[in-house]
């Protein structure tokens, strides 16, 4: 090698020796220079023979030699697709333990890589949008680093934050500097992450994540001022923001949507050429619904939704200047976003940052967005780093993963009690779906070819050695594993949608189900309510007014999850719970403090929400030899007043206690640790202590102590299932009671002799026209007609020729056909065809139907009616006059004090339901928190009749277990 052809831009210094393949390919490029420059060499030649083995002298493995799964490979390679000139993907992505460090766009030699401003912004776009601090822009004649942290503007030129450029001829003498930043054994000692630090405060940058904060903040405020202005429906704050919040969301989700080629390329973007663009914009939406199935895109009632549908934002009224302003932006070159490679997790950080604010009405009807009370106590929002939240999953999911097939897995339930934008969830979503990949890759499994066959396939080939996970298999795994809480209704859309976009994360426009649309609804999974208040909060009064309930929000976990805690409740509880001291003048509210005093008696030495995470999740989300794991303060480790809610968690088996070399939360001043404990009876067993760094979580020092050095507690004792045995229900509920025949007539209501087309009209065309009801139009104290009238005519009716039960004051309707006694109060004297059964007192002061009708809809006669009168084994079989009239009523000793106590609030919480089930909110977060107030009450009822009936403890949880 002739050293002397080349220029050494730091002579005198002694630099490492580049290896002999470099000193080759630079004597190669330099005798063949010209040609190489020609039009005809491509960038496909170029990465082929010069820059895969110039990264592979770097250390990197540039074909997956080790045959790492997909998501760990050490480089991935795309094929490079320009649409408008701007590539979809960057040529190389470098990076360790799946986790990318920087990216290399690749240039044929005739590009004019040190001035020509395309490149350098192509590269800049993507390395800046996936948050990555530098990368490279190379054809192997010029090689130029950028920090892509500073924000790239397709103006700038060239030399913009770039920080380093070299010639072929520098590669000899700067090897050294080369390896020291880019190679693997300079990203595994950390010097990468060392030079990023040094060179952090430069002018200029602006992360992605601070930009696309203050991009989303200023469409907040322009959409909320416009709603505001030209919609006088959404002139409530609760409204405004729901319109708002769905409007951004989705507009993202498309756009990411776009970039990844999964919707059509400038869908958005067309919409804004002309007039008109809300409108159009919401058939976008109503086509969305109908591709992805999703909580995101729902605005008709479905069987088997969770969600309330949205039928309130498809009847905005939306400027086009807002939305064209707002849309534009999303594109190049505006926008200087490239949406399919920005990290899901950092959606989630900005995410976090976007709910600490909320839209806020004036009394002129302006739209005002200011910071959260407790936001702004806090001193800001503070979001969990993706290595707290990856060792938190590795400690409790990879633990319970061990040795598990996918169809064991496939049972772990996982929530996450207050998850915020849902970094824990994600984190625990995408340790699965690894888990889960390297399982069906594992030859000792079968290998991957075993599991791409069949009708449903779990792995996808993309290539000769490469595949993903099927949406199909991501979609199971997220609906059966994943689930999470949150008391802001915001924060749960923002979980959903998350969740979403990593699910679809490695997509490429390849989604085909069958007739089976996209995206799961995870209106059942991730719920909005206040996971430490249940409705017993409400407990002696009648009922809350509609503004209590929305401002405390209580959530039932058992009515919320019944399938989780039919199986026991939840394998792993994992989170960073708020950290709220509830004393301080600013949260003090002296009937909330007196509900967590009365409940959280393990954790009320110190009133801070944290420890009453802990006492819920141990003693009420957790199943047995489930995991729990929380980054709290350590205050909790010294501090008096946590003495006991230390005393709860010795109960169990502590796992490990980690601590930090510095601070988690860099502008917060707590201290904080994780936990770790498995519900399961302690028997003493080592902890382990662990103090780890702040940034990678390298672990400083590492030692084990004996749990019974903590304290000296007793074993736990597991309470088991109640023994069926030797209950006699029947005897005793019909022990002073009365058969409901003996106090109430129980008619079949009317049979058609003719077609229902010669009978039933949508218009009143006479005085015999009577307003009539079907089984449809009956719920659980819920009486929705749908505007038939019954042309009433004695001559040509069946049967059922007693007027006077049908023009009664009141009476009480149920279904024939059903699996339970399905049943509601009728005041306004509806007609009944024959799929529906009447009930009339036979005296009227001999019975009140509104009593009558609590027990009859209660849990308890529907056990009584399946166990001891139900004819048939079928599911749906006719429920039998005969059968209703056996159902025994308690007689009322009205000069019992308790027991006329019980039967007024019988009656008047039957009062209350009938009532919630008339309102219609409009909005789907309104209408979740109606159906959970109805929930409430009518949990209420079934323990006013089990106490009225005087059951025991266990006798409640015979009903209890019992499937309604």
């Amino acid at each position: 090698m002739d050293y002397n052809k080349f220029t050494f831009n730091q002579p005198g210094e002694i630099a490492m020796p580049a290896p002999q393949i470099i000193l080759d390919l630079v004597q190669r490029f330099h005798d063949s220079r010209e040609q190489y420059r020609s039009g005809r060499y491509n960038e496909a030649q170029l990465r082929r023979e010069f820059l895969d083995p110039f990264f592979s002298a770097l250390g990197w493995d540039m074909t997956n030699a080790q045959n790492n799964a997909p998501q760990y490979r050490e480089v991935i390679q795309e094929d490079t697709l320009e649409i408008e000139g701007q590539a979809k993907a960057p040529d190389y992505a470098f990076g360790i333990f799946g986790v990318r460090k920087f990216f290399v766009e690749a240039k044929k030699p005739a590009v004019n890589i040190r001035y020509d401003i395309h490149p350098a912004f192509q590269l800049r776009r993507y390395a800046w949008s996936a948050h990555l601090p530098l990368s490279i822009l190379t054809d192997f004649e010029e090689f130029a680093v950028y920090d892509t942290r500073v924000k790239p503007d397709h103006k700038d030129s060239a030399s913009v934050a770039r920080t380093m450029v070299f010639t072929y001829a520098d590669y000899a003498g700067r090897w050294d500097e080369i390896a020291s930043i880019f190679s693997k054994d300079a990203i595994l000692k950390g010097s990468f992450d060392r030079y990023v630090q040094d060179t952090k405060a430069k002018k200029g940058t602006t992360e992605v994540d601070d930009d696309f904060l203050k991009s989303i903040e200023g469409w907040r405020e322009l959409l909320a001022r416009n709603i505001a202005l030209r919609n006088p429906s959404a002139r409530s704050e609760s409204t405004l923001n729901y319109a708002v919040q769905m409007t951004i969301d989705r507009l993202i989700f498309l756009r990411i949507c776009e970039d990844r080629g999964i919707e059509p390329e400038f869908q958005l973007r067309d919409l804004t050429t002309t007039p008109g663009i809300y409108p159009r914009l919401v058939n976008l939406y109503i086509k969305a619904d109908q591709k992805y199935n999703s909580g995101l895109f729902h605005f008709s009632a479905e069987k088997g939704q969770t969600t309330g549908e949205d039928t309130f934002t498809p009847n905005l009224v939306i400027d086009d200047k807002a939305l064209k302003e707002i849309i534009t932006s999303l594109y190049y070159p505006e926008s200087a976003y490239a949406f399919n490679v920005i990290p899901v997790e950092i959606l989630g950080q900005v995410y976090e940052q976007f709910l600490g604010k909320v839209i806020r009405l004036t009394a002129g009807g302006q739209a005002k967005v200011e910071e959260k009370p407790e936001v702004r106590k806090a001193g800001g929002v503070y979001y969990t780093p993706r290595y707290i939240v990856d060792y938190i999953v590795e400690n409790t999911v990879g633990k319970l993963l061990e040795g598990k097939t996918p169809k064991e897995a496939a049972e772990l339930r996982i929530v996450d009690p207050a998850c915020g934008s849902g970094s824990f969830l994600l984190g625990a979503y995408q340790y699965l779906l690894d888990w889960h990949h390297e399982y069906y890759l594992d030859p000792v499994n079968g290998g991957a070819d075993s599991f791409t066959r069949g009708r449903n396939p779990v792995l996808a080939q993309r290539s000769a050695d490469e595949y993903h996970l099927t949406t199909a298999e991501k979609k199971r795994i997220l609906v059966n594993n994943i689930y999470g809480v949150d008391l802001d209704h915001q924060a749960v859309e923002v979980t959903k949608l998350s969740l979403l976009l990593k699910l679809l994360e490695e997509e490429t426009g390849q989604l085909s189900l069958g007739f089976e649309r996209v995206l799961p609804d995870l209106g059942y999974n991730i719920r909005c309510g206040n996971s430490l208040i249940g409705w017993d909060y409400f407990q002696g009064q009648l009922m809350a007014d509609d503004e209590e309930v929305r401002r405390v929000n209580p959530f039932d976990w058992k009515r919320e999850f019944p399938k989780v805690y039919g199986q026991g409740g939840f394998d792993v509880v994992i989170g960073n719970p708020p950290y709220i001291q509830l004393s301080m003048a600013d949260y003090y509210d002296p009937k909330i403090n007196s509900y967590f005093i009365s409940i959280f008696n393990s954790s009320m030495g110190r009133f801070n929400t944290f420890a009453m995470f802990i006492h819920t999740g141990i003693n009420k989300l957790l199943r047995k030899d489930g995991f729990i794991s929380f980054i709290v303060p350590n205050t909790i480790l010294t501090q008096e007043g946590y003495r006991d809610i230390r005393n709860l968690m010795l109960e169990y088996s502590i796992i490990s206690i980690t601590s930090f070399t510095e601070q988690v939360f860099r502008a917060a001043v707590v201290e904080t640790i994780i936990f770790v404990v498995k519900k399961e009876s302690r028997k003493g067993g080592l902890v382990n202590i662990e103090e780890i760094g702040n940034n990678e979580g390298f672990t400083h020092s590492n030692h084990t102590i004996d749990q019974g050095h903590f304290s000296q507690t007793n074993n736990s004792v597991f309470l088991t299932k109640v023994d069926q045995k030797g209950i006699d229900l029947k005897s005793k509920l019909e022990k002073e009671s009365v058969k409901l025949g003996a106090i109430a007539n129980i008619n079949q209501a009317i049979a058609l002799k003719s077609d229902r087309s010669k009978s039933l009209f949508t218009e009143k065309m006479g005085e015999n026209f009577k307003p009539v009801l079907d089984g449809r139009n009956i719920n659980r104290y819920r009486l929705n007609w749908d505007k038939y009238y019954l042309a009433y005519d004695v001559n040509k009716i069946h049967s059922c020729k007693r007027i006077d039960i049908f023009e009664a004051k009141e009476k009480i309707f149920f279904r024939r056909v059903g699996d339970r006694i399905i049943a509601t109060l009728d005041e306004e004297q509806y007609y009944a065809l024959n799929t529906l059964v009447v009930i009339t007192p036979k005296q009227t002061d001999s019975v009140d139907l509104k009593f009558v009708l609590g027990l009859l809809n209660s849990r308890l006669l529907n056990y009584y009616y399946v166990n001891y009168l139900k004819s048939s084994k079928k599911v749906f079989s006719e429920i039998q006059a005969r059968q209703i009239a056996e159902l025994p009523i308690k007689n009322i000793d009205f000069s019992s004090e308790n027991k006329k106590e019980i039967y007024d609030a019988i009656r008047n919480k039957v009062d209350i339901l009938l009532r919630l089930n008339r309102e219609a909110p409009e909005i789907s977060f309104d209408q979740e928190r109606l159906q959970r107030t109805i929930a409430a009450t009518d949990s209420a009822i079934n323990r006013l009749v089990y106490d009225m009936y005087s059951l025991t403890e266990e006798e409640i949880k015979l009903i209890e277990t019992i499937e309604q």
